[in-house]
């Protein structure tokens, strides 16, 4: 406890008094939660709940939660129109569902784990170190001496590796996944008592199994196996007191971000679930107010997430999205206004997507999603067109949906998914600028480069952003060629954690070995000082060509102070990308450019100042530069496309010390001959 309070006291000082004693309030309660929190448990009994909703008994009111509308349609799926609309993926589906069946998970790189007979819900199962019960306050999760990483348990308890069981469930009719996922939820209930183990540690983990465990319900409610009056007592009861816990601990400050956002989820869909109660009806009200409230303040007018992670733009996106449509569902209409915000949000994740259908690494990820259905990959967002335009009625989005229509029948239905075009790849449009969120897209044909200019992450917190201002991504003729290398891992490794975050780790420029936006302290992970204050000096897309010239103050602190400028354009026509760099001040400085490659992507001298880069499958890309005294440098980088996975890749720096100013030229075309 006693340094739970020293942490608080000593973040609480940079803090507005109001927020203090918000703070303070909060955790005063919290500690009086460790002695009320169990004997709140006891008491709710299956007797009880049905008293709240004014029903005879717990079977009754089991009949009536079931009959309730949901956000998503549970009834059986024909298999052969399923393969019509999303052909292979049922086999997906029946493999990962007899996966679950097996208690074998494959979650935030561990590769296939078997959890074994008797799951450890309280194990990092990729170290083998587990957390003891406890009150949740009690538990140090982060465990920065050791290499645990707490998101494992968090991940397996949410049991969203379970929903293909559901889905196999609604496609087969096999009474077996209803067995299955009834023992994971009782077993469950049984090792993780409330607010007594490390899964109660996070109300956001709270919250997003409200929406998994939700649906759970409603696909095996009529099943056999749930019938079960024991089991319909444990299951109600428990994920009554989630709604409970969540509305008690919510993750408010006075920046939120989407722990908060997914707090207020939960709350919505705990709310309508239980919906003929006055908790329940707190819950929704609650909740509602707190997403309308956010929405406005967490993502831009041009629909960006300000937590500067792609990544999470498309976790926010859905925790925004998912409650809407449940209240819709319940007959509740969602301002136009929210409405618009939401769909700005997707507009941009079109506008980010790459021709091969995937995000740019850019900022955290942690592979999160609210309710996951479909296959495709982490990175692909471009479900999220097709959910909103079909839900929404946006023709423009429905028309650049591409990819994989699963998340869509799941979601909305056979019926909807039926309305939305098959299409495979995505329709690039022209140049794109975010001005508010800070993000800026060069693109064209098959050609798209995304580069960050936006400020640091949470309003200039840090939160899930990286030191990228400046860095890019860049595809050219439809052929991945310079990446960013993502984030790795989160509390498992400090080192790693911030080596990802670092500026070496992206492809924007260096100076004095020093960080554009400098770390706080190592074990402060989500947290950085703001010192490169994003500017924009020249956006023009054309036909012909796009140019951006921005720059940053992150090194104007240094004595004497740099500033540092970057020029990109885009030639259309001849799928060549230019970037400028200009270094201005006074004095001797030294200046490192890295340059991450794209997996797959091989170099091969040609020349003093030149490299060929090649891929595997023989295409061919240019790669000159001009700076007098800058040297190249050439190493192994790495770039995580999913959390706890990284792969090798080609990685340039070019070094340079002297006086400045000094300029740095590099071009990349593609060889279009190849």
């Amino acid at each position: 406890m006693s340094r739970v309070w020293l942490g608080l006291i000593r973040r609480g000082l940079r803090k507005p008094p109001r927020v203090i004693l918000r703070r303070l309030g909060d955790e005063l309660r919290a500690e009086l939660e460790r002695f009320l929190a169990p004997a709140r448990a006891r008491r709710m009994t299956g007797g009880r709940l049905a008293r709240l909703f004014g029903v005879p008994d717990l079977d009754a009111l089991w009949m009536r939660l079931g009959q309730n509308s949901y956000v998503s349609p549970v009834e059986p799926v024909d298999l052969e129109t399923y393969d019509q609309l999303c052909p292979g993926d049922a086999v997906r589906i029946l493999r990962l569902a007899e996966q679950a069946v097996r208690h074998e998970v494959d979650l935030l790189g561990s590769g296939l784990v078997s959890l074994g007979d008797k799951i450890d819900w309280l194990k990092d199962y990729k170290t083998g170190i587990r957390w003891p019960l406890a009150y949740f306050r009690s538990i140090d999760y982060n465990n920065p001496d050791r290499p645990s990483d707490v998101k494992f348990p968090w991940e397996v308890s949410r049991l969203q590796w379970a929903i293909p069981a559901g889905q196999a469930y609604l496609l087969t009719g096999d009474e077996k996944y209803a067995i299955a996922v009834r023992d994971l939820l009782s077993h469950w209930i049984e090792e993780n008592p409330y607010a007594g183990s490390v899964n109660w540690a996070c109300t956001m983990e709270v919250a997003l199994r409200i929406l998994s465990w939700s649906w759970l319900f409603h696909v095996f409610c009529e099943s056999a196996a749930w019938s079960d009056s024991a089991f319909r007592e444990r299951f109600l009861c428990t994920l009554y007191m989630h709604g409970d816990f969540t509305a008690r601990h919510l993750e408010r400050s006075d920046i939120n971000g989407n722990h908060y956002t997914a707090n207020a989820a939960g709350l919505v869909f705990a709310g309508l679930f239980f919906s003929g109660s006055r908790q329940a009806a707190r819950w929704l009200d609650t909740g509602w107010k707190i997403l309308q409230e956010e929405l406005p303040r967490q993502v831009t007018a041009d629909g960006v997430d300000y937590e500067g992670s792609i990544a999470y733009h498309r976790l926010v996106l859905e925790l925004f999205l998912l409650p809407a449509l449940y209240r819709e569902k319940r007959g509740y209409e969602t301002p136009y206004s929210y409405r618009d915000r939401v769909i700005a949000m997707a507009r941009f994740t079109e506008a980010y997507t790459q021709p091969d259908g995937n995000a740019p690494l850019i900022g955290d990820a942690d592979d999160a999603r609210a309710l996951p259905f479909g296959g495709q990959g982490i990175n692909d967002h471009r479900y999220l067109l097709g959910i909103v335009g079909t839900a929404w009625g946006v023709n423009a989005l429905q028309t650049a949906f591409s990819g994989s229509r699963a998340e869509i029948v799941w979601l909305l239905g056979v019926d909807a998914a039926k309305t939305v075009p098959e299409r495979d790849k995505p329709v690039s449009g022209s140049s794109i600028a975010f001005p508010e969120g800070g993000y800026y897209i060069l693109r064209q044909g098959r050609d798209h480069v995304f580069v960050d200019c936006a400020p640091v992450g949470l309003a200039g917190r840090g939160g899930h952003g990286h030191n990228d201002c400046l860095s890019f991504e860049a595809v050219l003729a439809g052929v991945k060629l310079i990446s960013d290398c993502g984030a790795y891992l989160y509390t498992a490794s400090y080192e790693e954690r911030n080596r990802f975050r670092s500026t070496a780790y992206h492809n924007t420029p260096m100076v004095d070995g020093e960080e554009i936006n400098r770390f706080i302290r190592s074990d402060y992970l989500w947290n950085l000082h703001y010192d490169a204050w994003p500017e924009v000096s020249e956006w023009e897309p054309g036909v012909e060509r796009t140019v951006l010239r921005a720059s940053h103050g992150g090194y104007r602190r240094l004595v004497p102070p740099v500033r540092v400028e970057r020029t990109v354009i885009l030639d259309h026509g001849k799928h060549k990308l230019t970037v400028t760099d200009l270094f201005e001040g006074e004095g001797a400085h030294r200046i490192e450019i890295p340059l991450h490659l794209a997996p797959g992507v091989s170099i091969r001298s040609t020349g003093k100042e030149a490299v060929e880069l090649t891929m595997h499958d023989g295409k061919r890309a240019n790669l000159q530069w001009a700076g007098e005294g800058f040297e190249l440098e050439t190493g192994m980088g790495r770039v995580s496309a999913c959390y706890g996975h990284f792969e090798r890749v080609v990685r340039l720096v070019w070094r340079w010390n002297g006086e400045l100013p000094a300029r740095f030229i590099l071009n990349i075309s593609m060889d279009l001959r190849a």
